[in-house]
């Protein structure tokens, strides 16, 4: 028994070397169940898988979170930092001239009124037309004057009979007074009756003439050689006479204006009023006429600084015999003004009002700089700046009321010079 066991200890073909044997048969798994061991591995790849994924899925979001994070940062903080646009300032200097608004006028310019009461009759002119000095420019029907007349002259017919039959009283009763026929109180009587009778005739005879002045009115004629530049009136419309007011409705029948010479009115500021002399000429320019000027004579001005606008009134007459200026016309007058120290101008709008005085905006290295500027000359759109800047600063354009020392700004233009 025993050397059975040796010999099957000695037959190492039927063994395996970690001591199975080869043959060993496999196990067979009953019908229908899978080998748990292959199972088990397979669910734990699985689920491997998913929270490799599933990592992978958290990692990426927190990462594109972050991400975002850092761009809206970004966003946030280029928005905090304003846009400006900056501008240089532009250089004044010798022989400069000032242009300023004015408005132009007819030499001469009146209404036409009606000194008569009564109804349009007709009318010979209308706007736009050319009439000369007594030119007839309507009739007026006045059938009450007319009637007025009339009687004023009836009146006087019959105050110069009186005064006939008076005078010849009169001279009866001083002849009878010589032969003393008649008393010195019956002659007197006499001669005064003459006298009040004479008196009589003449307030008879001032009133026919007064009515047929007001009568002379019933035609219409120009005062002076014009252009009719209104027409307000129509045939049949009824005319009351004078100038209106409170109590009286009338209204003018025409406007005529003198237009071979015009008138034109400047403000000139305070500051160029010395410049301004007269019998000096100043260029005239309007936007129909571009490229064109038209030139007049300082005639005259007030001689006085308005205390409300401190402005000068200064009169330019210009010769308009072509007609191609028009009364009430904008026009811009340029002036010649004497040699000036060249200085910087900047726009008005650029300028800060705060309670350390006067100032302006300059961005430098991308930061905004409060300037304190002296104002040498004040032109309404421009400002020349006597002391405070240089020409290559970058002054600031409408800055904003928040502006402060020190801010960061985006300039968002290359910095134009002023004009």
């Amino acid at each position: 028994m025993s050397i059975n066991m040796n010999t099957e200890m000695t037959r190492p073909s039927e063994h395996y070397p970690g001591g199975t044997p080869q043959h060993a048969p496999e196990p067979v798994p009953s019908e229908g169940k899978p080998a748990p061991r292959q199972a088990s591995a397979g669910v734990w790849i699985v689920v491997g898988l998913a929270v490799v994924f599933l990592g992978g899925a958290i990692v990426y979001g927190l990462m594109s979170r972050a991400a975002a994070e850092r761009r809206l940062e970004e966003v946030t903080k280029a928005s905090a930092v304003p846009t400006v646009n900056v501008i240089h300032p532009a250089v004044t200097g010798v022989g400069a001239e000032i242009a300023l608004p004015g408005n132009t006028q007819a030499f001469n310019e009146t209404p036409i009124y009606a000194r008569t009461n009564g109804y349009l009759k007709q009318w010979f002119v209308d706007i736009g037309q050319h009439v000369a000095k007594g030119q007839l420019m309507a009739t007026i029907e006045t059938p009450e004057l007319d009637e007025q007349l009339q009687v004023s002259q009836a009146n006087l017919k019959s105050a110069e009979a009186d005064l006939a039959l008076a005078n010849t009283t009169s001279d009866r009763y001083q002849n009878l007074l010589k032969s003393d026929s008649v008393s010195k109180q019956e002659t007197d009587v006499a001669v005064s009756g003459a006298a009040a009778k004479k008196a009589a005739v003449e307030a008879a005879n001032a009133n026919v003439r007064r009515l047929q002045q007001l009568q002379s009115f019933e035609s219409v004629y120009a005062p002076f050689a014009g252009v009719v530049t209104e027409r307000n009136t129509d045939i049949g419309a009824l005319i009351d006479s004078g100038s209106p007011t409170a109590s009286n409705t009338a209204k003018e029948l025409y406007r005529i204006a003198a237009i071979d010479k015009l008138r034109v009115y400047v403000a000139v500021p305070e500051t160029y009023a010395p410049a301004i002399r007269q019998g000096d000429t100043a260029a005239l320019t309007l936007d129909e006429y571009q490229g064109q000027q038209f030139f007049g004579t300082i005639t005259r001005n007030s001689s006085a600084i308005d205390p409300a606008s401190r402005t000068l009134n200064v009169e330019v007459d210009v010769d308009n015999a072509a007609g191609k200026l028009l009364p009430g016309a904008y026009v811009f007058v340029h002036f010649k003004i004497p040699e000036q120290v060249r200085m910087l101008s900047v726009p008005a709008n650029a300028l800060l009002f705060r309670a350390q005085g006067l100032q302006v905006g300059v961005v430098r290295d991308g930061k905004v700089h409060l300037q304190n500027v002296t104002i040498g000359k004040d032109n309404g759109a421009t400002l020349e700046i006597a002391t405070g800047l240089t020409a290559e600063d970058a002054v600031i354009l409408d800055p904003s009321d928040s502006l402060a020392e020190g801010q960061a700004v985006r300039v968002s233009n290359k910095g134009t010079v002023a004009r």
